[in-house]
């Protein structure tokens, strides 16, 4: 190959590059290869789906991360979507548009990083598309995962009177877009939380199982437009205690030089932790949570929703959630 030029595999080079990347699995009866994959189901069970795009400049930019932890951002960002659900994730089906400037080393390298996070949680790359782009990479990821049947942990179920809680920390992946675009260095453990978030799969699954969760979703546009979508689904308001919001130690340094990035903790996205509502007052005391959760407020009948601070006064964030079509 010439220096300097591009090595591109034909379309069909590639997804057989791919199949060997990702070889067998028991949760299908066929995989890549075919115009389906084959999936047998149980019985009893209730199969969960979800879709998700993610376009470059939208979403991401690749001068801010490499190809390896893009690939592996891809499959968490929705491997969430079935934690929010409490289920077992099983499969995902990739597409990608690729455009021209993309050597074959660094789709290879987006592969191996989701094929890798994907096999963190016993799941199967089992099928996809590829294109070419004439503009921006795009990545399409479509995960499927199952749950006891009537077991799914909706947005609907919420009431008044119930505690709301989040796991892990708040902010930290926003805090680290926010240093991004004003070309500063990031922290290389804010850098980790927005280019390899986690799916917190265990914990949802821990919820749903032992029925502690009444209502949940994963906090990808930012904790208060997420909530949002609880409040509405299940017609009930919330109050939300702003000093109870966990937050790392690299956000609350940044907090003690500007009280304004509060902001972020509770209206930046891509926090991809669990935010639900329970019965439970004292469910961060149990001993078997695969992760850490906070609680930060209360459900109330009254369909608004409150921040409260710490001197007891009603605190309005001056940043919305992120929205697709603002």
């Amino acid at each position: 190959m010439i220096s300097g030029e591009k090595s591109r595999r034909t379309e069909f080079a590639l997804i057989d590059w791919i199949e060997h990347q990702v070889g067998s699995s028991d949760l299908l009866s066929l995989g890549i290869g075919d115009d389906c994959a084959i999936q047998p189901q149980r019985p009893g069970e209730d199969l969960l789906t979800s879709t998700d795009l993610l376009i470059e400049g939208i979403h991401f930019k690749r001068e801010w991360t490499d190809f390896f932890s893009l690939g592996a951002k891809s499959a968490a960002v929705n491997l969430s979507d079935i934690a929010a659900m409490g289920g077992r994730a099983q499969c995902v089906f990739l597409g990608l548009a690729r455009p021209s400037a993309l050597d074959d080393s660094d789709i290879e390298e987006l592969i191996r990083g989701f094929v890798a996070e994907t096999a963190r949680y016993g799941v199967v790359l089992a099928g996809g598309d590829t294109c070419a782009s004439p503009g921006p990479l795009m990545i399409s990821v479509t995960v499927q995962g199952a749950v006891l049947s009537g077991t799914a942990i909706r947005r609907d179920g919420a009431r008044p009177g119930e505690w709301l809680y989040v796991s892990g920390t708040l902010g930290d992946s926003a805090l680290a877009l926010r240093a991004l675009q004003a070309g500063e260095v990031v922290r290389p453990a804010l850098a980790q939380r927005f280019n390899r978030p986690t799916a917190r799969i265990e914990l949802g699954r821990y919820l749903a199982e032992n029925r502690l969760a009444t209502a949940m979703l994963d906090i990808s546009d930012g904790l208060l437009g997420d909530l949002g979508h609880i409040l509405e689904a299940s017609a009930v308001g919330a109050e939300i205690l702003l000093q109870q919001l966990p937050l790392s130690s690299d956000f609350t340094e940044a907090l003690h030089d500007d009280e304004g990035m509060i902001d972020l903790a509770l209206s930046g996205g891509e926090d991809y932790e669990l935010l639900f509502t329970s019965a439970r007052e004292d469910l961060e005391q149990l001993a078997g949570l695969p992760v850490a959760v906070t609680k930060i407020g209360r459900m109330t009948a009254e369909r608004r929703l409150q921040i409260v601070a710490g001197d007891g006064s009603l605190y309005q964030c001056r940043q919305g959630g992120f929205d697709h079509f603002a």
